[in-house]
């Protein structure tokens, strides 16, 4: 059980880490940063539900007021921005990347990996944060889904960057990946 916690609090505290990895942002004030790798991450090495723990405990630290997300962003003002959709779609999209993970990672994890980051940390993500942003911008659903088209190509790098990372992680240290246990 407090290997579980640890593993929890590790990628939560991955997730603010690679929020101070250097970022810039977009004019409609949506920052590119590497958080949503380490969402995808999350997924594939701790499971569907402990990946979802782990993102939830990020979540309630940033809304608590620490200072975590890119761009040194936290607090309940975060609530009102155009990221909110994809801020809170985070522990949604660990949980279903660990779930593919889950249901599909005992042959090849690089191909496991990949496709349920690509479904989970890309699609379920990018479904909430759209939703997310057509209300905080006022814009249809297509309207703000054309403004994010610009991320997918780096999504899906870091969503091969996952898969790597598991396959990396099950031939170095197969017991630490929970997502298989």
């Amino acid at each position: 059980m407090e290997r579980q916690v640890a593993f929890i609090a590790l990628f939560a505290a991955l997730v603010a880490a690679l929020g101070l990895m250097p970022q810039f942002m977009l004019p409609f004030g949506v920052p590119v940063s590497a958080q949503s790798l380490g969402v995808m991450m999350a997924g594939v090495v701790l499971g569907a539900r402990r990946g979802a723990l782990s993102m939830i405990l990020f979540v309630v630290l940033v809304l608590a007021g620490l200072p975590l997300l890119a761009g040194g962003r936290g607090g309940l003002g975060v609530l009102a921005g155009p990221t909110v959709g994809f801020f809170l779609g985070w522990p949604f999209a660990a949980y279903a990347t660990g779930l593919i993970v889950e249901k599909w990672g005992k042959g090849n994890l690089l191909i496991a990996g990949t496709f349920a980051s690509i479904v989970g940390g890309i699609f379920v993500l990018y479904l909430l944060g759209v939703l997310g942003m057509a209300v905080r911008l006022d814009k249809s659903f297509m309207e703000a889904a054309s403004m994010v088209l610009v991320f997918i190509p780096g999504d899906i790098i870091k969503a091969f960057v996952a898969g790597f990372v598991l396959q990396g992680i099950a031939k170095a240290r197969p017991s630490a990946l929970l997502s298989r246990s």
